[in-house]
């Protein structure tokens, strides 16, 4: 149960989506920065900043933001949950792409302390194809899920224990995105 009483059957509604629920004036924006985050249009897909949030959830210990972002990255990744998994346990051996390995270091630093972002981290980016957008957008994407992370872990939210939830909110989100 949540550490507030959200008025609601969290069991129906779990995670951020009770709390979404509870307070529809600041769920607006936060679905409007999900929306522009993640599926707005991008040279990073929709998939891949997915990824991004969930591995940054899963950094941060936050279950219910990394199962609902690891089936959102999955249902829109051709390789699915195993490569989401293979993501969240070793990036550094997981098949993507050398840009995105080196977004997902520069993800991690950011969730770790973003003081420690570097030159020398935002070069290797660049190296391997990276655009400025892509940078400042893995950046962006790194520090709002440490924001939604903390604000479902800081109330205490109920995480769905049926990884089949996650999977039929991901459908709803990759058909009508955040917010609707």
């Amino acid at each position: 149960m949540a550490h507030i009483d959200l008025g609601i059957d969290e069991t129906e509604n779990p995670g951020i989506r009770g709390l979404m629920r509870y307070r529809p004036e600041t769920a607006g924006p936060l679905n409007a920065l999900a929306e522009a985050l993640l599926r707005a249009p991008n040279s990073l897909t929709s998939g891949e900043r997915e990824l991004i949030a969930a591995y940054v959830s899963g950094l941060n210990e936050c279950v219910y933001c990394c199962s609902s972002h690891s089936a959102f990255a999955a249902a829109q990744l051709p390789e699915g949950m195993p490569l989401v998994d293979q993501v969240r346990t070793d990036p550094d051996g997981a098949p993507i792409s050398a840009k995105l390995r080196a977004l997902l270091g520069i993800a991690a630093v950011v969730r770790d302390d973003a003081r420690k972002v570097t030159g020398e981290l935002v070069s290797a980016a660049r190296a391997e194809g990276a655009t400025d957008l892509e940078i400042h957008d893995t950046v962006l994407i790194a520090a709002a899920f440490c924001m939604y992370n903390r604000y479902v872990d800081g109330l205490g939210t109920l995480a769905a224990d049926d990884p089949q939830r996650y999977v039929e909110n991901a459908r709803h989100i990759v058909e009508h995105g955040y917010g609707r």
